[in-house]
């Protein structure tokens, strides 16, 4: 039976999408509603809502608000569905490196080719996107059935950022595979990297993990090659924002650099990701645009500058791990396997 996580990160509730602001956890947890398209770019822009499959369902919820609010001023089909693909390509380009948000919009603006009034048209798209996110939890916990498989007993997992219940609608991508272990083995362990520089692994991951009663451990960013070396780190699971047709999968920066440190320790390194976060329209991962963020992520921690004022700083939010260091990738269908241009064609034909 699959572990119960007690956290909801975002739902559809009268009108408006209630969404956990992971910008202040685990300080303090507070549920903020987003009532417009305009407030739904600025949450996941600023990763008030954050991780790939939350702000998929973030982006369909935005797609719905902007229905809400379209029908109020339009009287007719055609302006109302020019005003919704307007709103929809807006939503898209609030964070260009996770293709599941621009999956999840692209599902709602596929219902405008429904003929019907305003009124049926909007609450289509109310019920789809409540469909989307109630079928993100089911997905999940597919996942992690599948991907407890391959954790030993007694392991000690790593994982990097925070691919849990709060970068999903709730259970998680890969620490959903470790709730799904740990329902079965309590004995398993897990090491947190902190994942510079918004710390998503210090904040998220063990605030959740430690609230289910999982035996957690933080570390550094750079510890992970000392642990694996003691033999302390038995298989890396990890999240993705998007994988290519090849199995190159783009996940939060540092995390191409635990797949080389796994490689060379013979630590075997997995994807948890939904199918929907595989982009085929893209052969390799040197075709996703990667995400800039600005510097003040880097030079400063609680506001409080770190370094030189004058120093120049790069801030890409993700890396992109080739598909030769990576053992498999855990979906909802199973583990695909190399090689993945096989094994990811095969899960999408069946």
């Amino acid at each position: 039976m699959a572990f119960k996580s007690k956290i909801k990160t975002i739902e559809w509730v009268d009108n408006v999408s209630r969404m956990i602001d992971q910008t202040i956890l685990p300080k303090e947890f507070k549920l903020v509603d987003i009532k417009t398209c305009e407030e739904m770019y600025d949450a996941i822009k600023t990763m008030i809502v954050r991780g790939a499959p939350a702000i998929g369902i973030a982006g369909a919820h935005g797609v719905a608000l902007a229905a809400l609010e379209a029908k109020k001023s339009v009287q007719n089909r055609k302006d109302f569905d020019k005003i919704i693909r307007e709103k929809g390509e807006y939503l898209k380009s609030s964070r260009p490196t996770a293709v599941n948000l621009m999956w999840a919009v692209d599902k709602q603006l596929e219902l405008l080719s429904e003929d019907c009034p305003i009124d049926e048209i909007t609450q289509k798209l109310i019920d789809n996107a409540v469909v989307m996110e109630n079928e993100d939890i089911e997905i999940n916990k597919r996942m992690g059935d599948f991907g407890a498989e391959i954790v030993p007993k007694g392991a000690t997992i790593l994982t990097h950022c925070n691919a849990g219940a709060l970068a999903t609608v709730g259970y998680g991508t890969a620490l959903g595979v470790v709730r799904s272990a740990y329902a079965k083995d309590p004995t398993i362990k897990v090491f947190a990297d902190e994942t510079r520089p918004r710390q998503q692994g210090a904040r998220l991951t063990t605030w959740e993990l430690t609230e289910d009663g999982i035996d957690t451990t933080l570390i550094t960013d750079g510890m992970c090659s000392y642990f694996m070396n003691k033999k302390m780190i038995d298989v890396v699971i990890t999240g993705a924002d998007r994988i290519a047709a090849n199995g190159d999968a783009a996940n939060k920066i540092g995390t191409y650099t635990v797949a080389i440190s796994a490689k060379y320790h013979n630590v075997p390194f997995y994807i948890a990701a939904p199918l929907s976060t595989i982009d085929r329209s893209i052969k390799s991962g040197k075709e996703i645009k990667i995400e800039e963020r600005n510097r003040e992520e880097v030079t400063h921690i609680n506001g409080d500058w770190i370094c030189s004022e004058k120093v120049n700083v790069i801030n890409p939010g993700f890396d992109v791990t080739p598909n030769e260091l990576i053992a498999g990738i855990i979906t909802e269908k199973g583990i695909l396997r190399p090689p993945f241009e096989q094994s990811i064609k095969k899960a999408f034909e069946e």
